[in-house]
Order: C-alpha cells, then sequence, then structure tokens
C-alpha cells in the first residue's frame, strides 16, 4: 500500500477531484452491481465528468461529525486502540484501486469503517448481516492494504452500536480485482458506456444520447427475441406480485377496520393507515373555464416513449 496523497489540507473539492484518479471503496460495489443507491454507470459518469459535486446533504453531514465518536465507541467496545490515516492510498500493482481509510488499528494489520446508519435501515444489519455493497467496500480496502481483517462499526440512531469482523477472502478480492481492472481499462480509460445496469440515470442517458430518432422507417433487430419473451415474463411476474402485495395489503385492513384503528404494531412492523386530504387542481374544469390562461401556463414537454407489444402476424422486414 502506498501513499498517493495527504488530504490534511485538502479541500472537499480537492478531494473528490484525487478520487477520480481511479477506483475508490466506495465504487466497488456499485461496479459489482451490489449497491442498490449507485450504478456503475454512475461511477463511469463520475470518472469521466470534470465537475465535483460539492453539494452535501444532513446525512453525509451527520456521518462526518460522528466519524470519532463512532471510532471511540470502538476503541471501547473492543480495546483496540486506532489512528486516523489522513491519507488517499493506493495498490502498487494495481494502481488505479485507491484507499480512503476511515481509521487504521494501531500495532495491527486491519482497518475500521465507520457507519452511521439510519433506523429505518437496521433490518439491514440484522442477525449479524452486513449491507453486501459495504462489504465489497471492506474488500477492496483489504486488497489495497494487504491488511488481514477490517472492522466495520456502525451506529444505528436511537437503536444500538454494532461491531463487525471481516476477514480478508482472497477468492472475492481476486474477482474483485478483475472486475474492477476490466472496469478501468475498458470503460473509463477507453471512455466507453458499460453495458446497460437498470438504473434510472442510465435510461436518461440513453434518451439525451439518442433523442433526435434518425431512422422512421422499421428496422429488424437479430437476438434480442429471448430477451423479450424474459421481459414478457418478468412483466407478468411483476403484475401477478403487485396482486399479492395489495391482497396483503387489503387482509391487514381489513383487521384495522375491524377494530376502528389507525395504528398498529406486529413485531418489528409499525402500520398506519390514516386518511389523508390531497387538493389537485381540476385542469379539464380550468381547461374550459379560463382557455387564454390554460394556454399561457401550459409548458410543452418532450419525451421518448418506448412500448414493447405482440405482433398481430410474423412478417419480414424488407
Amino acid at each position: 500500500m502506498k501513499r498517493l496523497v495527504s488530504f490534511k489540507n485538502l479541500s472537499q473539492e480537492e478531494w473528490l477531484k484525487w478520487r477520480k484518479k481511479g477506483i475508490t471503496g466506495t465504487d466497488a460495489g456499485a461496479i459489482v452491481g451490489l449497491n442498490p443507491y449507485k450504478s456503475a454507470f454512475a461511477v463511469y459518469q463520475d470518472k469521466q465528468s470534470i465537475e465535483t459535486d460539492v453539494r452535501d446533504n444532513e446525512a453525509m453531514r451527520q456521518g462526518r461529525d460522528l466519524e470519532e465518536y463512532v471510532a471511540k465507541r470502538f476503541s471501547e467496545e473492543t480495546g483496540y486502540k486506532v489512528r486516523r490515516a489522513n491519507a488517499i492510498y493506493y495498490n502498487e500493482d494495481y494502481p488505479f484501486m485507491l484507499a480512503n481509510l476511515d481509521r487504521v488499528l494501531v500495532g495491527k494489520k486491519a482497518g475500521l469503517e465507520c457507519k452511521t446508519v439510519s433506523p429505518y435501515s437496521v433490518d439491514k444489519w440484522k442477525e449479524g448481516r452486513i449491507p453486501l455493497h459495504y462489504q465489497m467496500q471492506v474488500q477492496h480496502y483489504l486488497a489495497v492494504s494487504g491488511f488481514d481483517c477490517w472492522y466495520v462499526a456502525a451506529l444505528i440512531f436511537g437503536t444500538e452500536f454494532i461491531v463487525h469482523k471481516i476477514e480478508r477472502d482472497e477468492e472475492i478480492i481476486k474477482n474483485l480485482i478483475m472486475i474492477e481492472e476490466r472496469f478501468w481499462k475498458e470503460n473509463i480509460l477507453k471512455n466507453k458506456i458499460p453495458d446497460p445496469d437498470g438504473s434510472d440515470n442510465y435510461s436518461e442517458m440513453l434518451v439525451k444520447k439518442f433523442f433526435e430518432t434518425r431512422k422512421d422507417q422499421e428496422i429488424q433487430l437479430f437476438n434480442v427475441s429471448e430477451d423479450l419473451r424474459r421481459r414478457d415474463q418478468i412483466k407478468e411476474l411483476v403484475e401477478k406480485l403487485e396482486k399479492e402485495k395489495k391482497m396483503i395489503d387489503q387482509k391487514i385492513q381489513l383487521q384495522l377496520g375491524n377494530q376502528d384503528a389507525s395504528y398498529a404494531i406486529a413485531d418489528e412492523f409499525q402500520i398506519a393507515w390514516i386518511t389523508t386530504v390531497v387538493q389537485r387542481m381540476d385542469i379539464k374544469k380550468f381547461k374550459e373555464e379560463q382557455p387564454d390562461m390554460y394556454q399561457q401556463y401550459t409548458k410543452e414537454t418532450i419525451s421518448k416513449r418506448f412500448t414493447v407489444k405482440q405482433r398481430k402476424e410474423k412478417t419480414k422486414v424488407a
């Protein structure tokens, strides 16, 4: 593990720019498709952009402010002393692999990742579980550092303090390096858009990139029929699951209604069935009674609509 740059005197914008020079621990879970909040395409966009997003939110602010508290609690719980790393490091064999470490354990080949967790996400940490993208983040750090193990300390607001030890997994590290190396060399360095990943920002990119239709005629597609059949199966399954979910809701609503209740608890679940009032503008009436004003406040939007339906008969396309 080699030091790339000290961030003691770096501004947040400068720190973000240095992180663009490689793949970080928080990128790892997204690249392998295990981060529910970030996609591989989002990582690609970030690395290719010269802009840095220094916008903050309350969760990010609290995470930074409470990092020292989480580290202190970890030392109290385990007896291990920790120190700040104060730098971005890289793997000598794979220089694109970067690591921004929260803490390292004094006198041990081990690190510490400090997390603050919303009580709404407590179920993801139950029974010794650790979210998969955090596991990938830790294995990435182990790959960069060469350490033997890593600790994850998580403060779940108002609920509990959790400490997990994650051992070095050579098989996971080997696969992670292979995936990250391919992503860095084939996508980032060659500026090649990653394969579709199902994310919203990938769809937005496609619409923006291909907004202007280049051909009005119908074309023949090849090697997509199996995908389209699978799409039909998924659509049917989603409809069945939505109906099943609605049936469960109705079953619970019936119990609430029979007991004239708006709120209930069931094991780890809290349930509410309350009356809400939403005021919406009657567009149809407004258009009829105030046509000039309606036109004045109407904004035209243009989008691309994607549809798939069964053909009535199979004919060859010229």
